[in-house]
Order: structure tokens, then sequence, then C-alpha cells
């Protein structure tokens, strides 16, 4: 299947059966992809690497008041935006200053993945450059490359957010930039 982008509106109904401490309403902008056969959860896990995830999410923020996430699911998910923005509002990321997250969202089980950007990321960037990034990404995905699949979307967000978001010597880093796995 095609990655396609869309706006996804997370309002107080979702919100409640979430989370009920979270108020206020978040707009994601999300990029769905399908992977394929080549992304298996022991492939994927086995081939992922941490250490070089996180620490091109450290550079990429280095240059931005963005904050970058990425989390895989142990779990087999119908709906990657679904399950993704869940894990937003859970990883608290609607609750950056400048509203500007972007969650890599992947779940091998389910072999589909999805690109979450908080309302102001989405403002800036639009539907084409999700698509975009997923495409790019699940191309990678398929051909079994995961870590440089979700390298490439890290590094292509990171350079969207730099120039829409430049570095505040006020901000600090918000999130942390471990890579997240769970259910």
């Amino acid at each position: 299947m095609e990655a396609a982008a869309v706006t996804l509106r997370v309002g107080a109904d979702f919100q409640e059966a979430v989370d009920s401490r979270v108020a206020e309403e978040v707009l994601a902008a999300v990029a769905r992809g399908e992977a394929g056969e080549a992304m298996k959860t022991k492939d994927l896990f086995a081939a992922l690497d941490h250490d070089r995830i996180t620490a091109a999410i450290q550079e990429v923020e280095k240059h931005t008041t963005g904050e970058i996430r990425v989390y895989v699911s142990h779990r087999r998910v119908s709906d990657p935006r679904h399950a993704g923005a869940h894990q937003f509002v859970k990883l608290g990321m609607d609750k950056t200053r400048h509203r500007n997250a972007v969650l890599i969202f992947i779940a091998p089980e389910s072999q589909n993945f999805a690109v979450l950007g908080d309302t102001a990321v989405h403002a800036q960037c639009g539907e084409a450059f999700w698509e975009n990034v997923a495409g790019a990404m699940r191309d990678l995905f398929r051909q079994g490359k995961f870590t440089e699949g979700i390298l490439h979307g890290i590094d292509t967000a990171g350079k969207r957010l730099a120039q829409h978001f430049p570095p505040d010597r006020a901000d600090h880093n918000q999130l942390p930039d471990s890579v997240v796995e769970g259910e």
C-alpha cells in the first residue's frame, strides 16, 4: 500500500479514551506506510541500532526547538495512526512548548508505521512533506534497512524543524531522545 498523508484530529473523545488528564486538542499530521514483508519484528529488533538513532535525534535537536521521538510497538496494530496518536499523548509530546514534536511510530508485527507531527509542525510542513518522509522510509524498510529508514525520517523531519523552529537559548531538551519500545 502506498503511504498516505492525512490530518488526524485527536479531540476530546479520543483523549478521554486515551488519558483523561489530557485537556488540550492535538492535531497531528500523519503519514502512514506499510513496510512490507521485510519488516518482521525479530529482524527489526535485532537490526535496530538504538545508539545511532539516539545520536541522530540529539544532533538534529541541536538545530531546532523541535522534538523527535521514535517508538517501536511490540503489538500488532491495525491502525498505526490511532496507536501512534495514543503514544504521542502518552509520551507527553503534545505538551512541548512550541507544539513542534514529531513521532515516528513503528509497528513491526503489523508491518506498518506512521509519522505524526504536532499542530505547529503540520501548519509549517503540509501534507506533501509527510507523504515524502513516509515514502522514503517505506522504501528503506522494504529493503530491510530499518535503522537507515528511521535515520532518514529523523534527518528529514529535523531539517524541516530547523527551518521553521530554529534553536532558542532559553529552550532545553523537553523530551528524552532514546528509542522507546513498548506495547
